[in-house]
């Protein structure tokens, strides 16, 4: 495209621009002296913004309309151009020869004889628009506000009219200054309702249609505050330190009043987080000379840039323990509403030695003011093993440790000799003969289990320990092989059997350190205690005392290798075991109940005669708040509006458990505006019912019955 068909079609979208933008003025100015005159300043001053903004987007999109199919359409509209206005578009190099010698000719054409692009300008339309805005324009200001009659005074005329119309809230301004620790910017809003930070302070500025002779902003617990006129406006200033509803009442009231919220969000304290180490009790290892420390603590406003490490120092063991404590400042750093505090303790430097505890505990603030609220971490603990724990540790690796024995029951002693048998085949005879004296021996120890019922001795004496001058003592069984008493040694010891001797021990024998058998036989002996050994009944006594033989027969076959002549003694064991415990269930009191006998004659026949009722009795329960209760069903079954004071009382009393007191608050004061408002009343009941105390849950009542069950409930009522 050449530079001078560019420049026309420029010229041309210019003139469309300012054209459409004409046209519009007009109607934008008349549309504001319409809304100047019906709405006031403030609004006349939006809706000439909104207006401009339109005619502005509408010349904007008239002038977009003008685009290169256009130029084309208006260029072939021209002799000189001979239908080849798309060539001058096209780029040359894209062209054949032919049409770039057109090219070239219509170019030379046209910069010989340039077309006029630009379209006229809308005469007629300008007129039409203008005479109309400024007829709209001269109505709309120069109208009288007042209608027929006497012409009066133009001194009485805005006293009349402010006596005929009540007060309505022409334009707002609250401005919030949030307190300096906060860190916010003081703001400029033109709502009422408001969300800010405790502390802050509020600052009103009321413009009214009509002015009031009397402003104030009435809070919903009562708290009344008086505006003072300053020109205009009416202004006032309130700290907020709690949250609130208010409205603005005037003398004479508003035509709309309505109710504003305002959120009061407290300072919460901070919060200390430990980051390092991830647990508060941290066993040290022997030689540690550091103890590094990491705390995380955050704040809504900020956190102060210095904390305090409390470090108390525990020395000393039993009754004689002292306490040494020292405070160390901490610098933080990060953004102020999130600091990291860390420091490395040298325990050397502390004075901590092995066997000490060392404490430690980060106390940071906030920077409320005037009082700025604390929070400090968890105690963090460091335990210095000492060197008697060092060497207990080091000797612990050294000493096997058994394990309790795992006492199996008859039923899995026979699974187990039931097992060996089919793996007879497979295992070596010696091996059979091992594995058949294992399963003996947790028979053996089964049994001396049960036999503490009966009163009975343990067998084996107490053993020392395994060294190479422990000799076995006299009193141990002669007819026990190295393994049974091996067995029943441990069993012993880890069953908490006594094996001691009732006919005397010897006075030479002294006691094997660290042995529960032998505690027992020196400070316990309770198995031959007539209330200890005869708990059951003699038949029951009877039937374990057959199990316990069966088990001897069972373990003697076992330990000699045969576990299939052991199994019918083994299950006989076992049903004698089940007759027991069966038993044992029963055998509850030494007296048993005396229960009247039972009238068979009154069986299967229906007879209901004195018989209790078995329905269970339903106890109201009191409801927590009976008043709340009256008014939320006189909300829903009447068109009476309750005792909104005692309501609100209430509510006072009870703020501090309600979850949201001020959507509550609200309702009340919305119905206590508008007492015939539908809506309102079903508002007020929802959070009533929010705010009301849950009962326990009771027994629910028993389902209705079916047709057949209610027919035999029929037939029995009839049959009475």
């Amino acid at each position: 495209m050449s530079p001078l068909l560019q420049r026309s079609w420029q010229r041309a979208r210019r003139r469309q621009w300012w054209a459409t933008l004409l046209v519009a003025l007009p109607l934008a100015l008349a549309a504001t002296a319409l809304a100047l005159r019906l709405g006031g300043f403030d609004i006349a001053t939006m809706v000439l913004l909104v207006t401009l903004l339109a005619s502005v987007a509408l010349a904007t999109w008239r002038t977009r309309q003008l685009d290169r199919q256009w130029l084309v359409r208006r260029l072939d509209t021209h002799r000189v151009v001979q239908d080849s206005a798309d060539l001058l578009l096209a780029d040359a190099a894209t062209l054949n020869p032919l049409q770039q010698r057109q090219q070239a000719r219509v170019t030379a054409a046209l910069q010989a004889a340039p077309p006029e692009l630009r379209p006229r300008w809308p005469r007629r339309w300008l007129a039409v628009t203008w005479v109309l805005g400024l007829v709209v324009i001269a109505l709309a200001l120069g109208w009288p506000r007042s209608g027929g009659g006497s012409v009066m005074p133009s001194v009485s005329a805005p006293a009349a009219a402010t006596a005929a119309l009540p007060p309505r809230l022409h334009s707002a301004r609250l401005a919030i200054t949030a307190p300096a620790y906060t860190g916010q910017p003081a703001r400029v809003q033109s709502t009422l309702d408001a969300k800010v930070a405790q502390g802050s302070r509020l600052q009103w500025s009321l413009r009214f249609s009509a002015q009031p002779t009397q402003v104030a902003l009435q809070f919903h617990d009562g708290r009344r505050m008086a505006l003072v006129r300053n020109g205009e406006e009416w202004t006032g200033t309130w700290n907020a330190d709690r949250a609130a509803l208010y409205r603005v009442v005037t003398e004479p009231a508003l035509r709309e009043p309505r109710l504003y919220r305002l959120d009061v969000q407290p300072d919460r304290p901070p919060s200390v987080r430990v980051i390092v180490p991830d647990r508060t009790l941290v066993l040290g290892t022997p030689g540690q000379r550091q103890w590094a420390l990491q705390f995380e603590a955050s704040d809504d406003y900020g956190v102060a840039a210095d904390a305090r490490l409390k470090i108390t120092l525990a020395q000393g063991s039993g009754e004689n323990i002292t306490f040494r404590e020292q405070t160390l400042t901490l610098s933080g750093s990060g953004a102020p509403t999130l600091r990291r505090f860390a420091r490395t303790l040298d325990l050397a430097a502390l004075g901590a030695a092995p066997g000490n505890d060392l404490i430690a505990q980060l106390q940071v603030r906030d920077n409320h003011v005037p009082t700025p609220q604390s929070a400090q971490s968890t105690s963090l603990i460091l335990r210095l093993p000492s060197a008697e724990q060092v060497q207990g540790a080091e000797l612990e690796g050294m000493v096997k440790k058994t394990l309790p024995a795992y006492f199996r029951s008859q039923r899995q002693i026979i699974i187990d000799a039931e097992a060996l048998i089919q793996l007879r085949r497979q295992l070596p005879p010696e091996e059979f003969i091992k594995r058949a004296d294992a399963i003996g021996v947790d028979q053996r120890i089964l049994r001396l289990r049960y036999g503490q019922f009966l009163g009975e001795e343990s067998e084996g004496g107490a053993k020392a320990l395994p060294t190479s001058d422990a000799l076995p003592t006299s009193d141990a069984p002669a007819d026990h092989d190295h393994d049974g008493d091996k067995a029943g040694g441990d069993d012993h010891a880890q069953t908490g059997q006594d094996a001691h001797d009732h006919g005397g021990a010897q006075s030479g024998s002294p006691p094997v350190f660290g042995s529960a058998t032998d505690v027992l036989s020196e400070y316990g002996h309770t198995h031959d205690h007539a209330e200890a050994a005869t708990l059951l009944d003699p038949q029951t006594r009877a039937t374990l005392k057959a199990a316990l033989d069966q088990m001897w027969s069972s373990e003697g076959e076992l330990r000699q290798g045969r576990p299939e002549a052991a199994l019918p003694y083994a299950n006989k064991a076992l049903a004698f075991i089940k007759q027991v415990q069966q038993a044992e269930r029963i055998y509850l009191a030494r007296v048993g109940p005396e229960l009247p006998p039972i009238d068979e004659g009154r069986r299967m026949r229906g007879d209901r005669a004195d018989l209790a009722s078995r329905t269970l009795p339903i106890r109201a329960l009191d409801a927590p708040d009976s008043a709340i209760v009256a008014v939320w069903q006189q909300l829903g079954a009447t068109d009476a509006v309750p005792d909104l004071d005692a309501l609100t009382h209430w509510l006072r009393r009870n703020e501090a458990r309600l979850p949201d007191p001020l959507s509550l608050a609200a309702a009340i004061e919305e119905l206590r505006i508008a007492p015939d408002c539908s809506a309102c009343r079903q508002t007020l009941r929802a959070q009533l019912w929010r705010a009301l105390l849950r009962p326990s849950p009771q027994v629910l009542r028993r389902a209705a019955p079916d047709r057949m069950g209610q027919s035999y409930l029929d037939a029995l009522e009839g049959a009475r």
